[in-house]
């Protein structure tokens, strides 16, 4: 395939207009996408700045930030609503042939060990584990989160443990 005159000065045209390279291939006939792109690159032509959303960028990142501060806030409530309770139920060790669905099978000491056992809490609905050591075994994303406000919740977690 060769570039004539004639192709060169649709192509021009086209990419003035703001075609896509599929398009201006289509149009032009007998030649490829890139073939277009190679030769609008080639031709030193303008760089396309219209962009596929009509939308300005800056609405998009004010979306995206408002997106995710209230997707951490979401989470962090649902695990800090799980710290606030404070009548966790006792412990009710079990053996691995004792568990059953509804039980908290977080594992206690070293497999090894004769004094190994499960917690053997009653679950939470579609998990394996109890309120109590769901907060361990379901860490909330944010590792950019503040150093203070993490030692806060650690410390918050750390008494409720003791209180249980």
């Amino acid at each position: 395939m060769s570039w004539t005159d004639e192709k060169v000065a649709k192509l021009k045209e086209l990419w003035g207009k703001g075609n896509t390279a599929s398009q201006i291939a289509e149009i032009i006939g007998g030649i490829s996408r890139n073939a277009v792109i190679g030769k609008a690159h080639r031709l030193n032509l303008s760089a396309k700045i219209k962009t596929r959303t009509a939308s300005p960028s800056q609405n998009y990142n004010n979306l995206s930030n408002d997106i995710n501060v209230k997707t951490k806030r979401g989470r962090r409530s649902k695990f800090k609503s799980l710290i606030i309770e404070k009548d966790f139920e006792p412990e009710n060790p079990k053996q691995l042939e004792e568990l059953d669905e509804s039980s908290c099978k977080w594992p206690i000491g070293h497999p090894d060990e004769k004094s190994f056992y499960f917690c053997g809490r009653s679950s939470l609905k579609d998990f394996s584990y109890c309120k109590l050591h769901l907060l361990y075994a379901y860490q909330p994303k944010g590792k950019k989160e503040d150093a203070a406000e993490k030692e806060e919740d650690q410390e918050f977690i750390v008494k409720k443990i003791e209180s249980a």
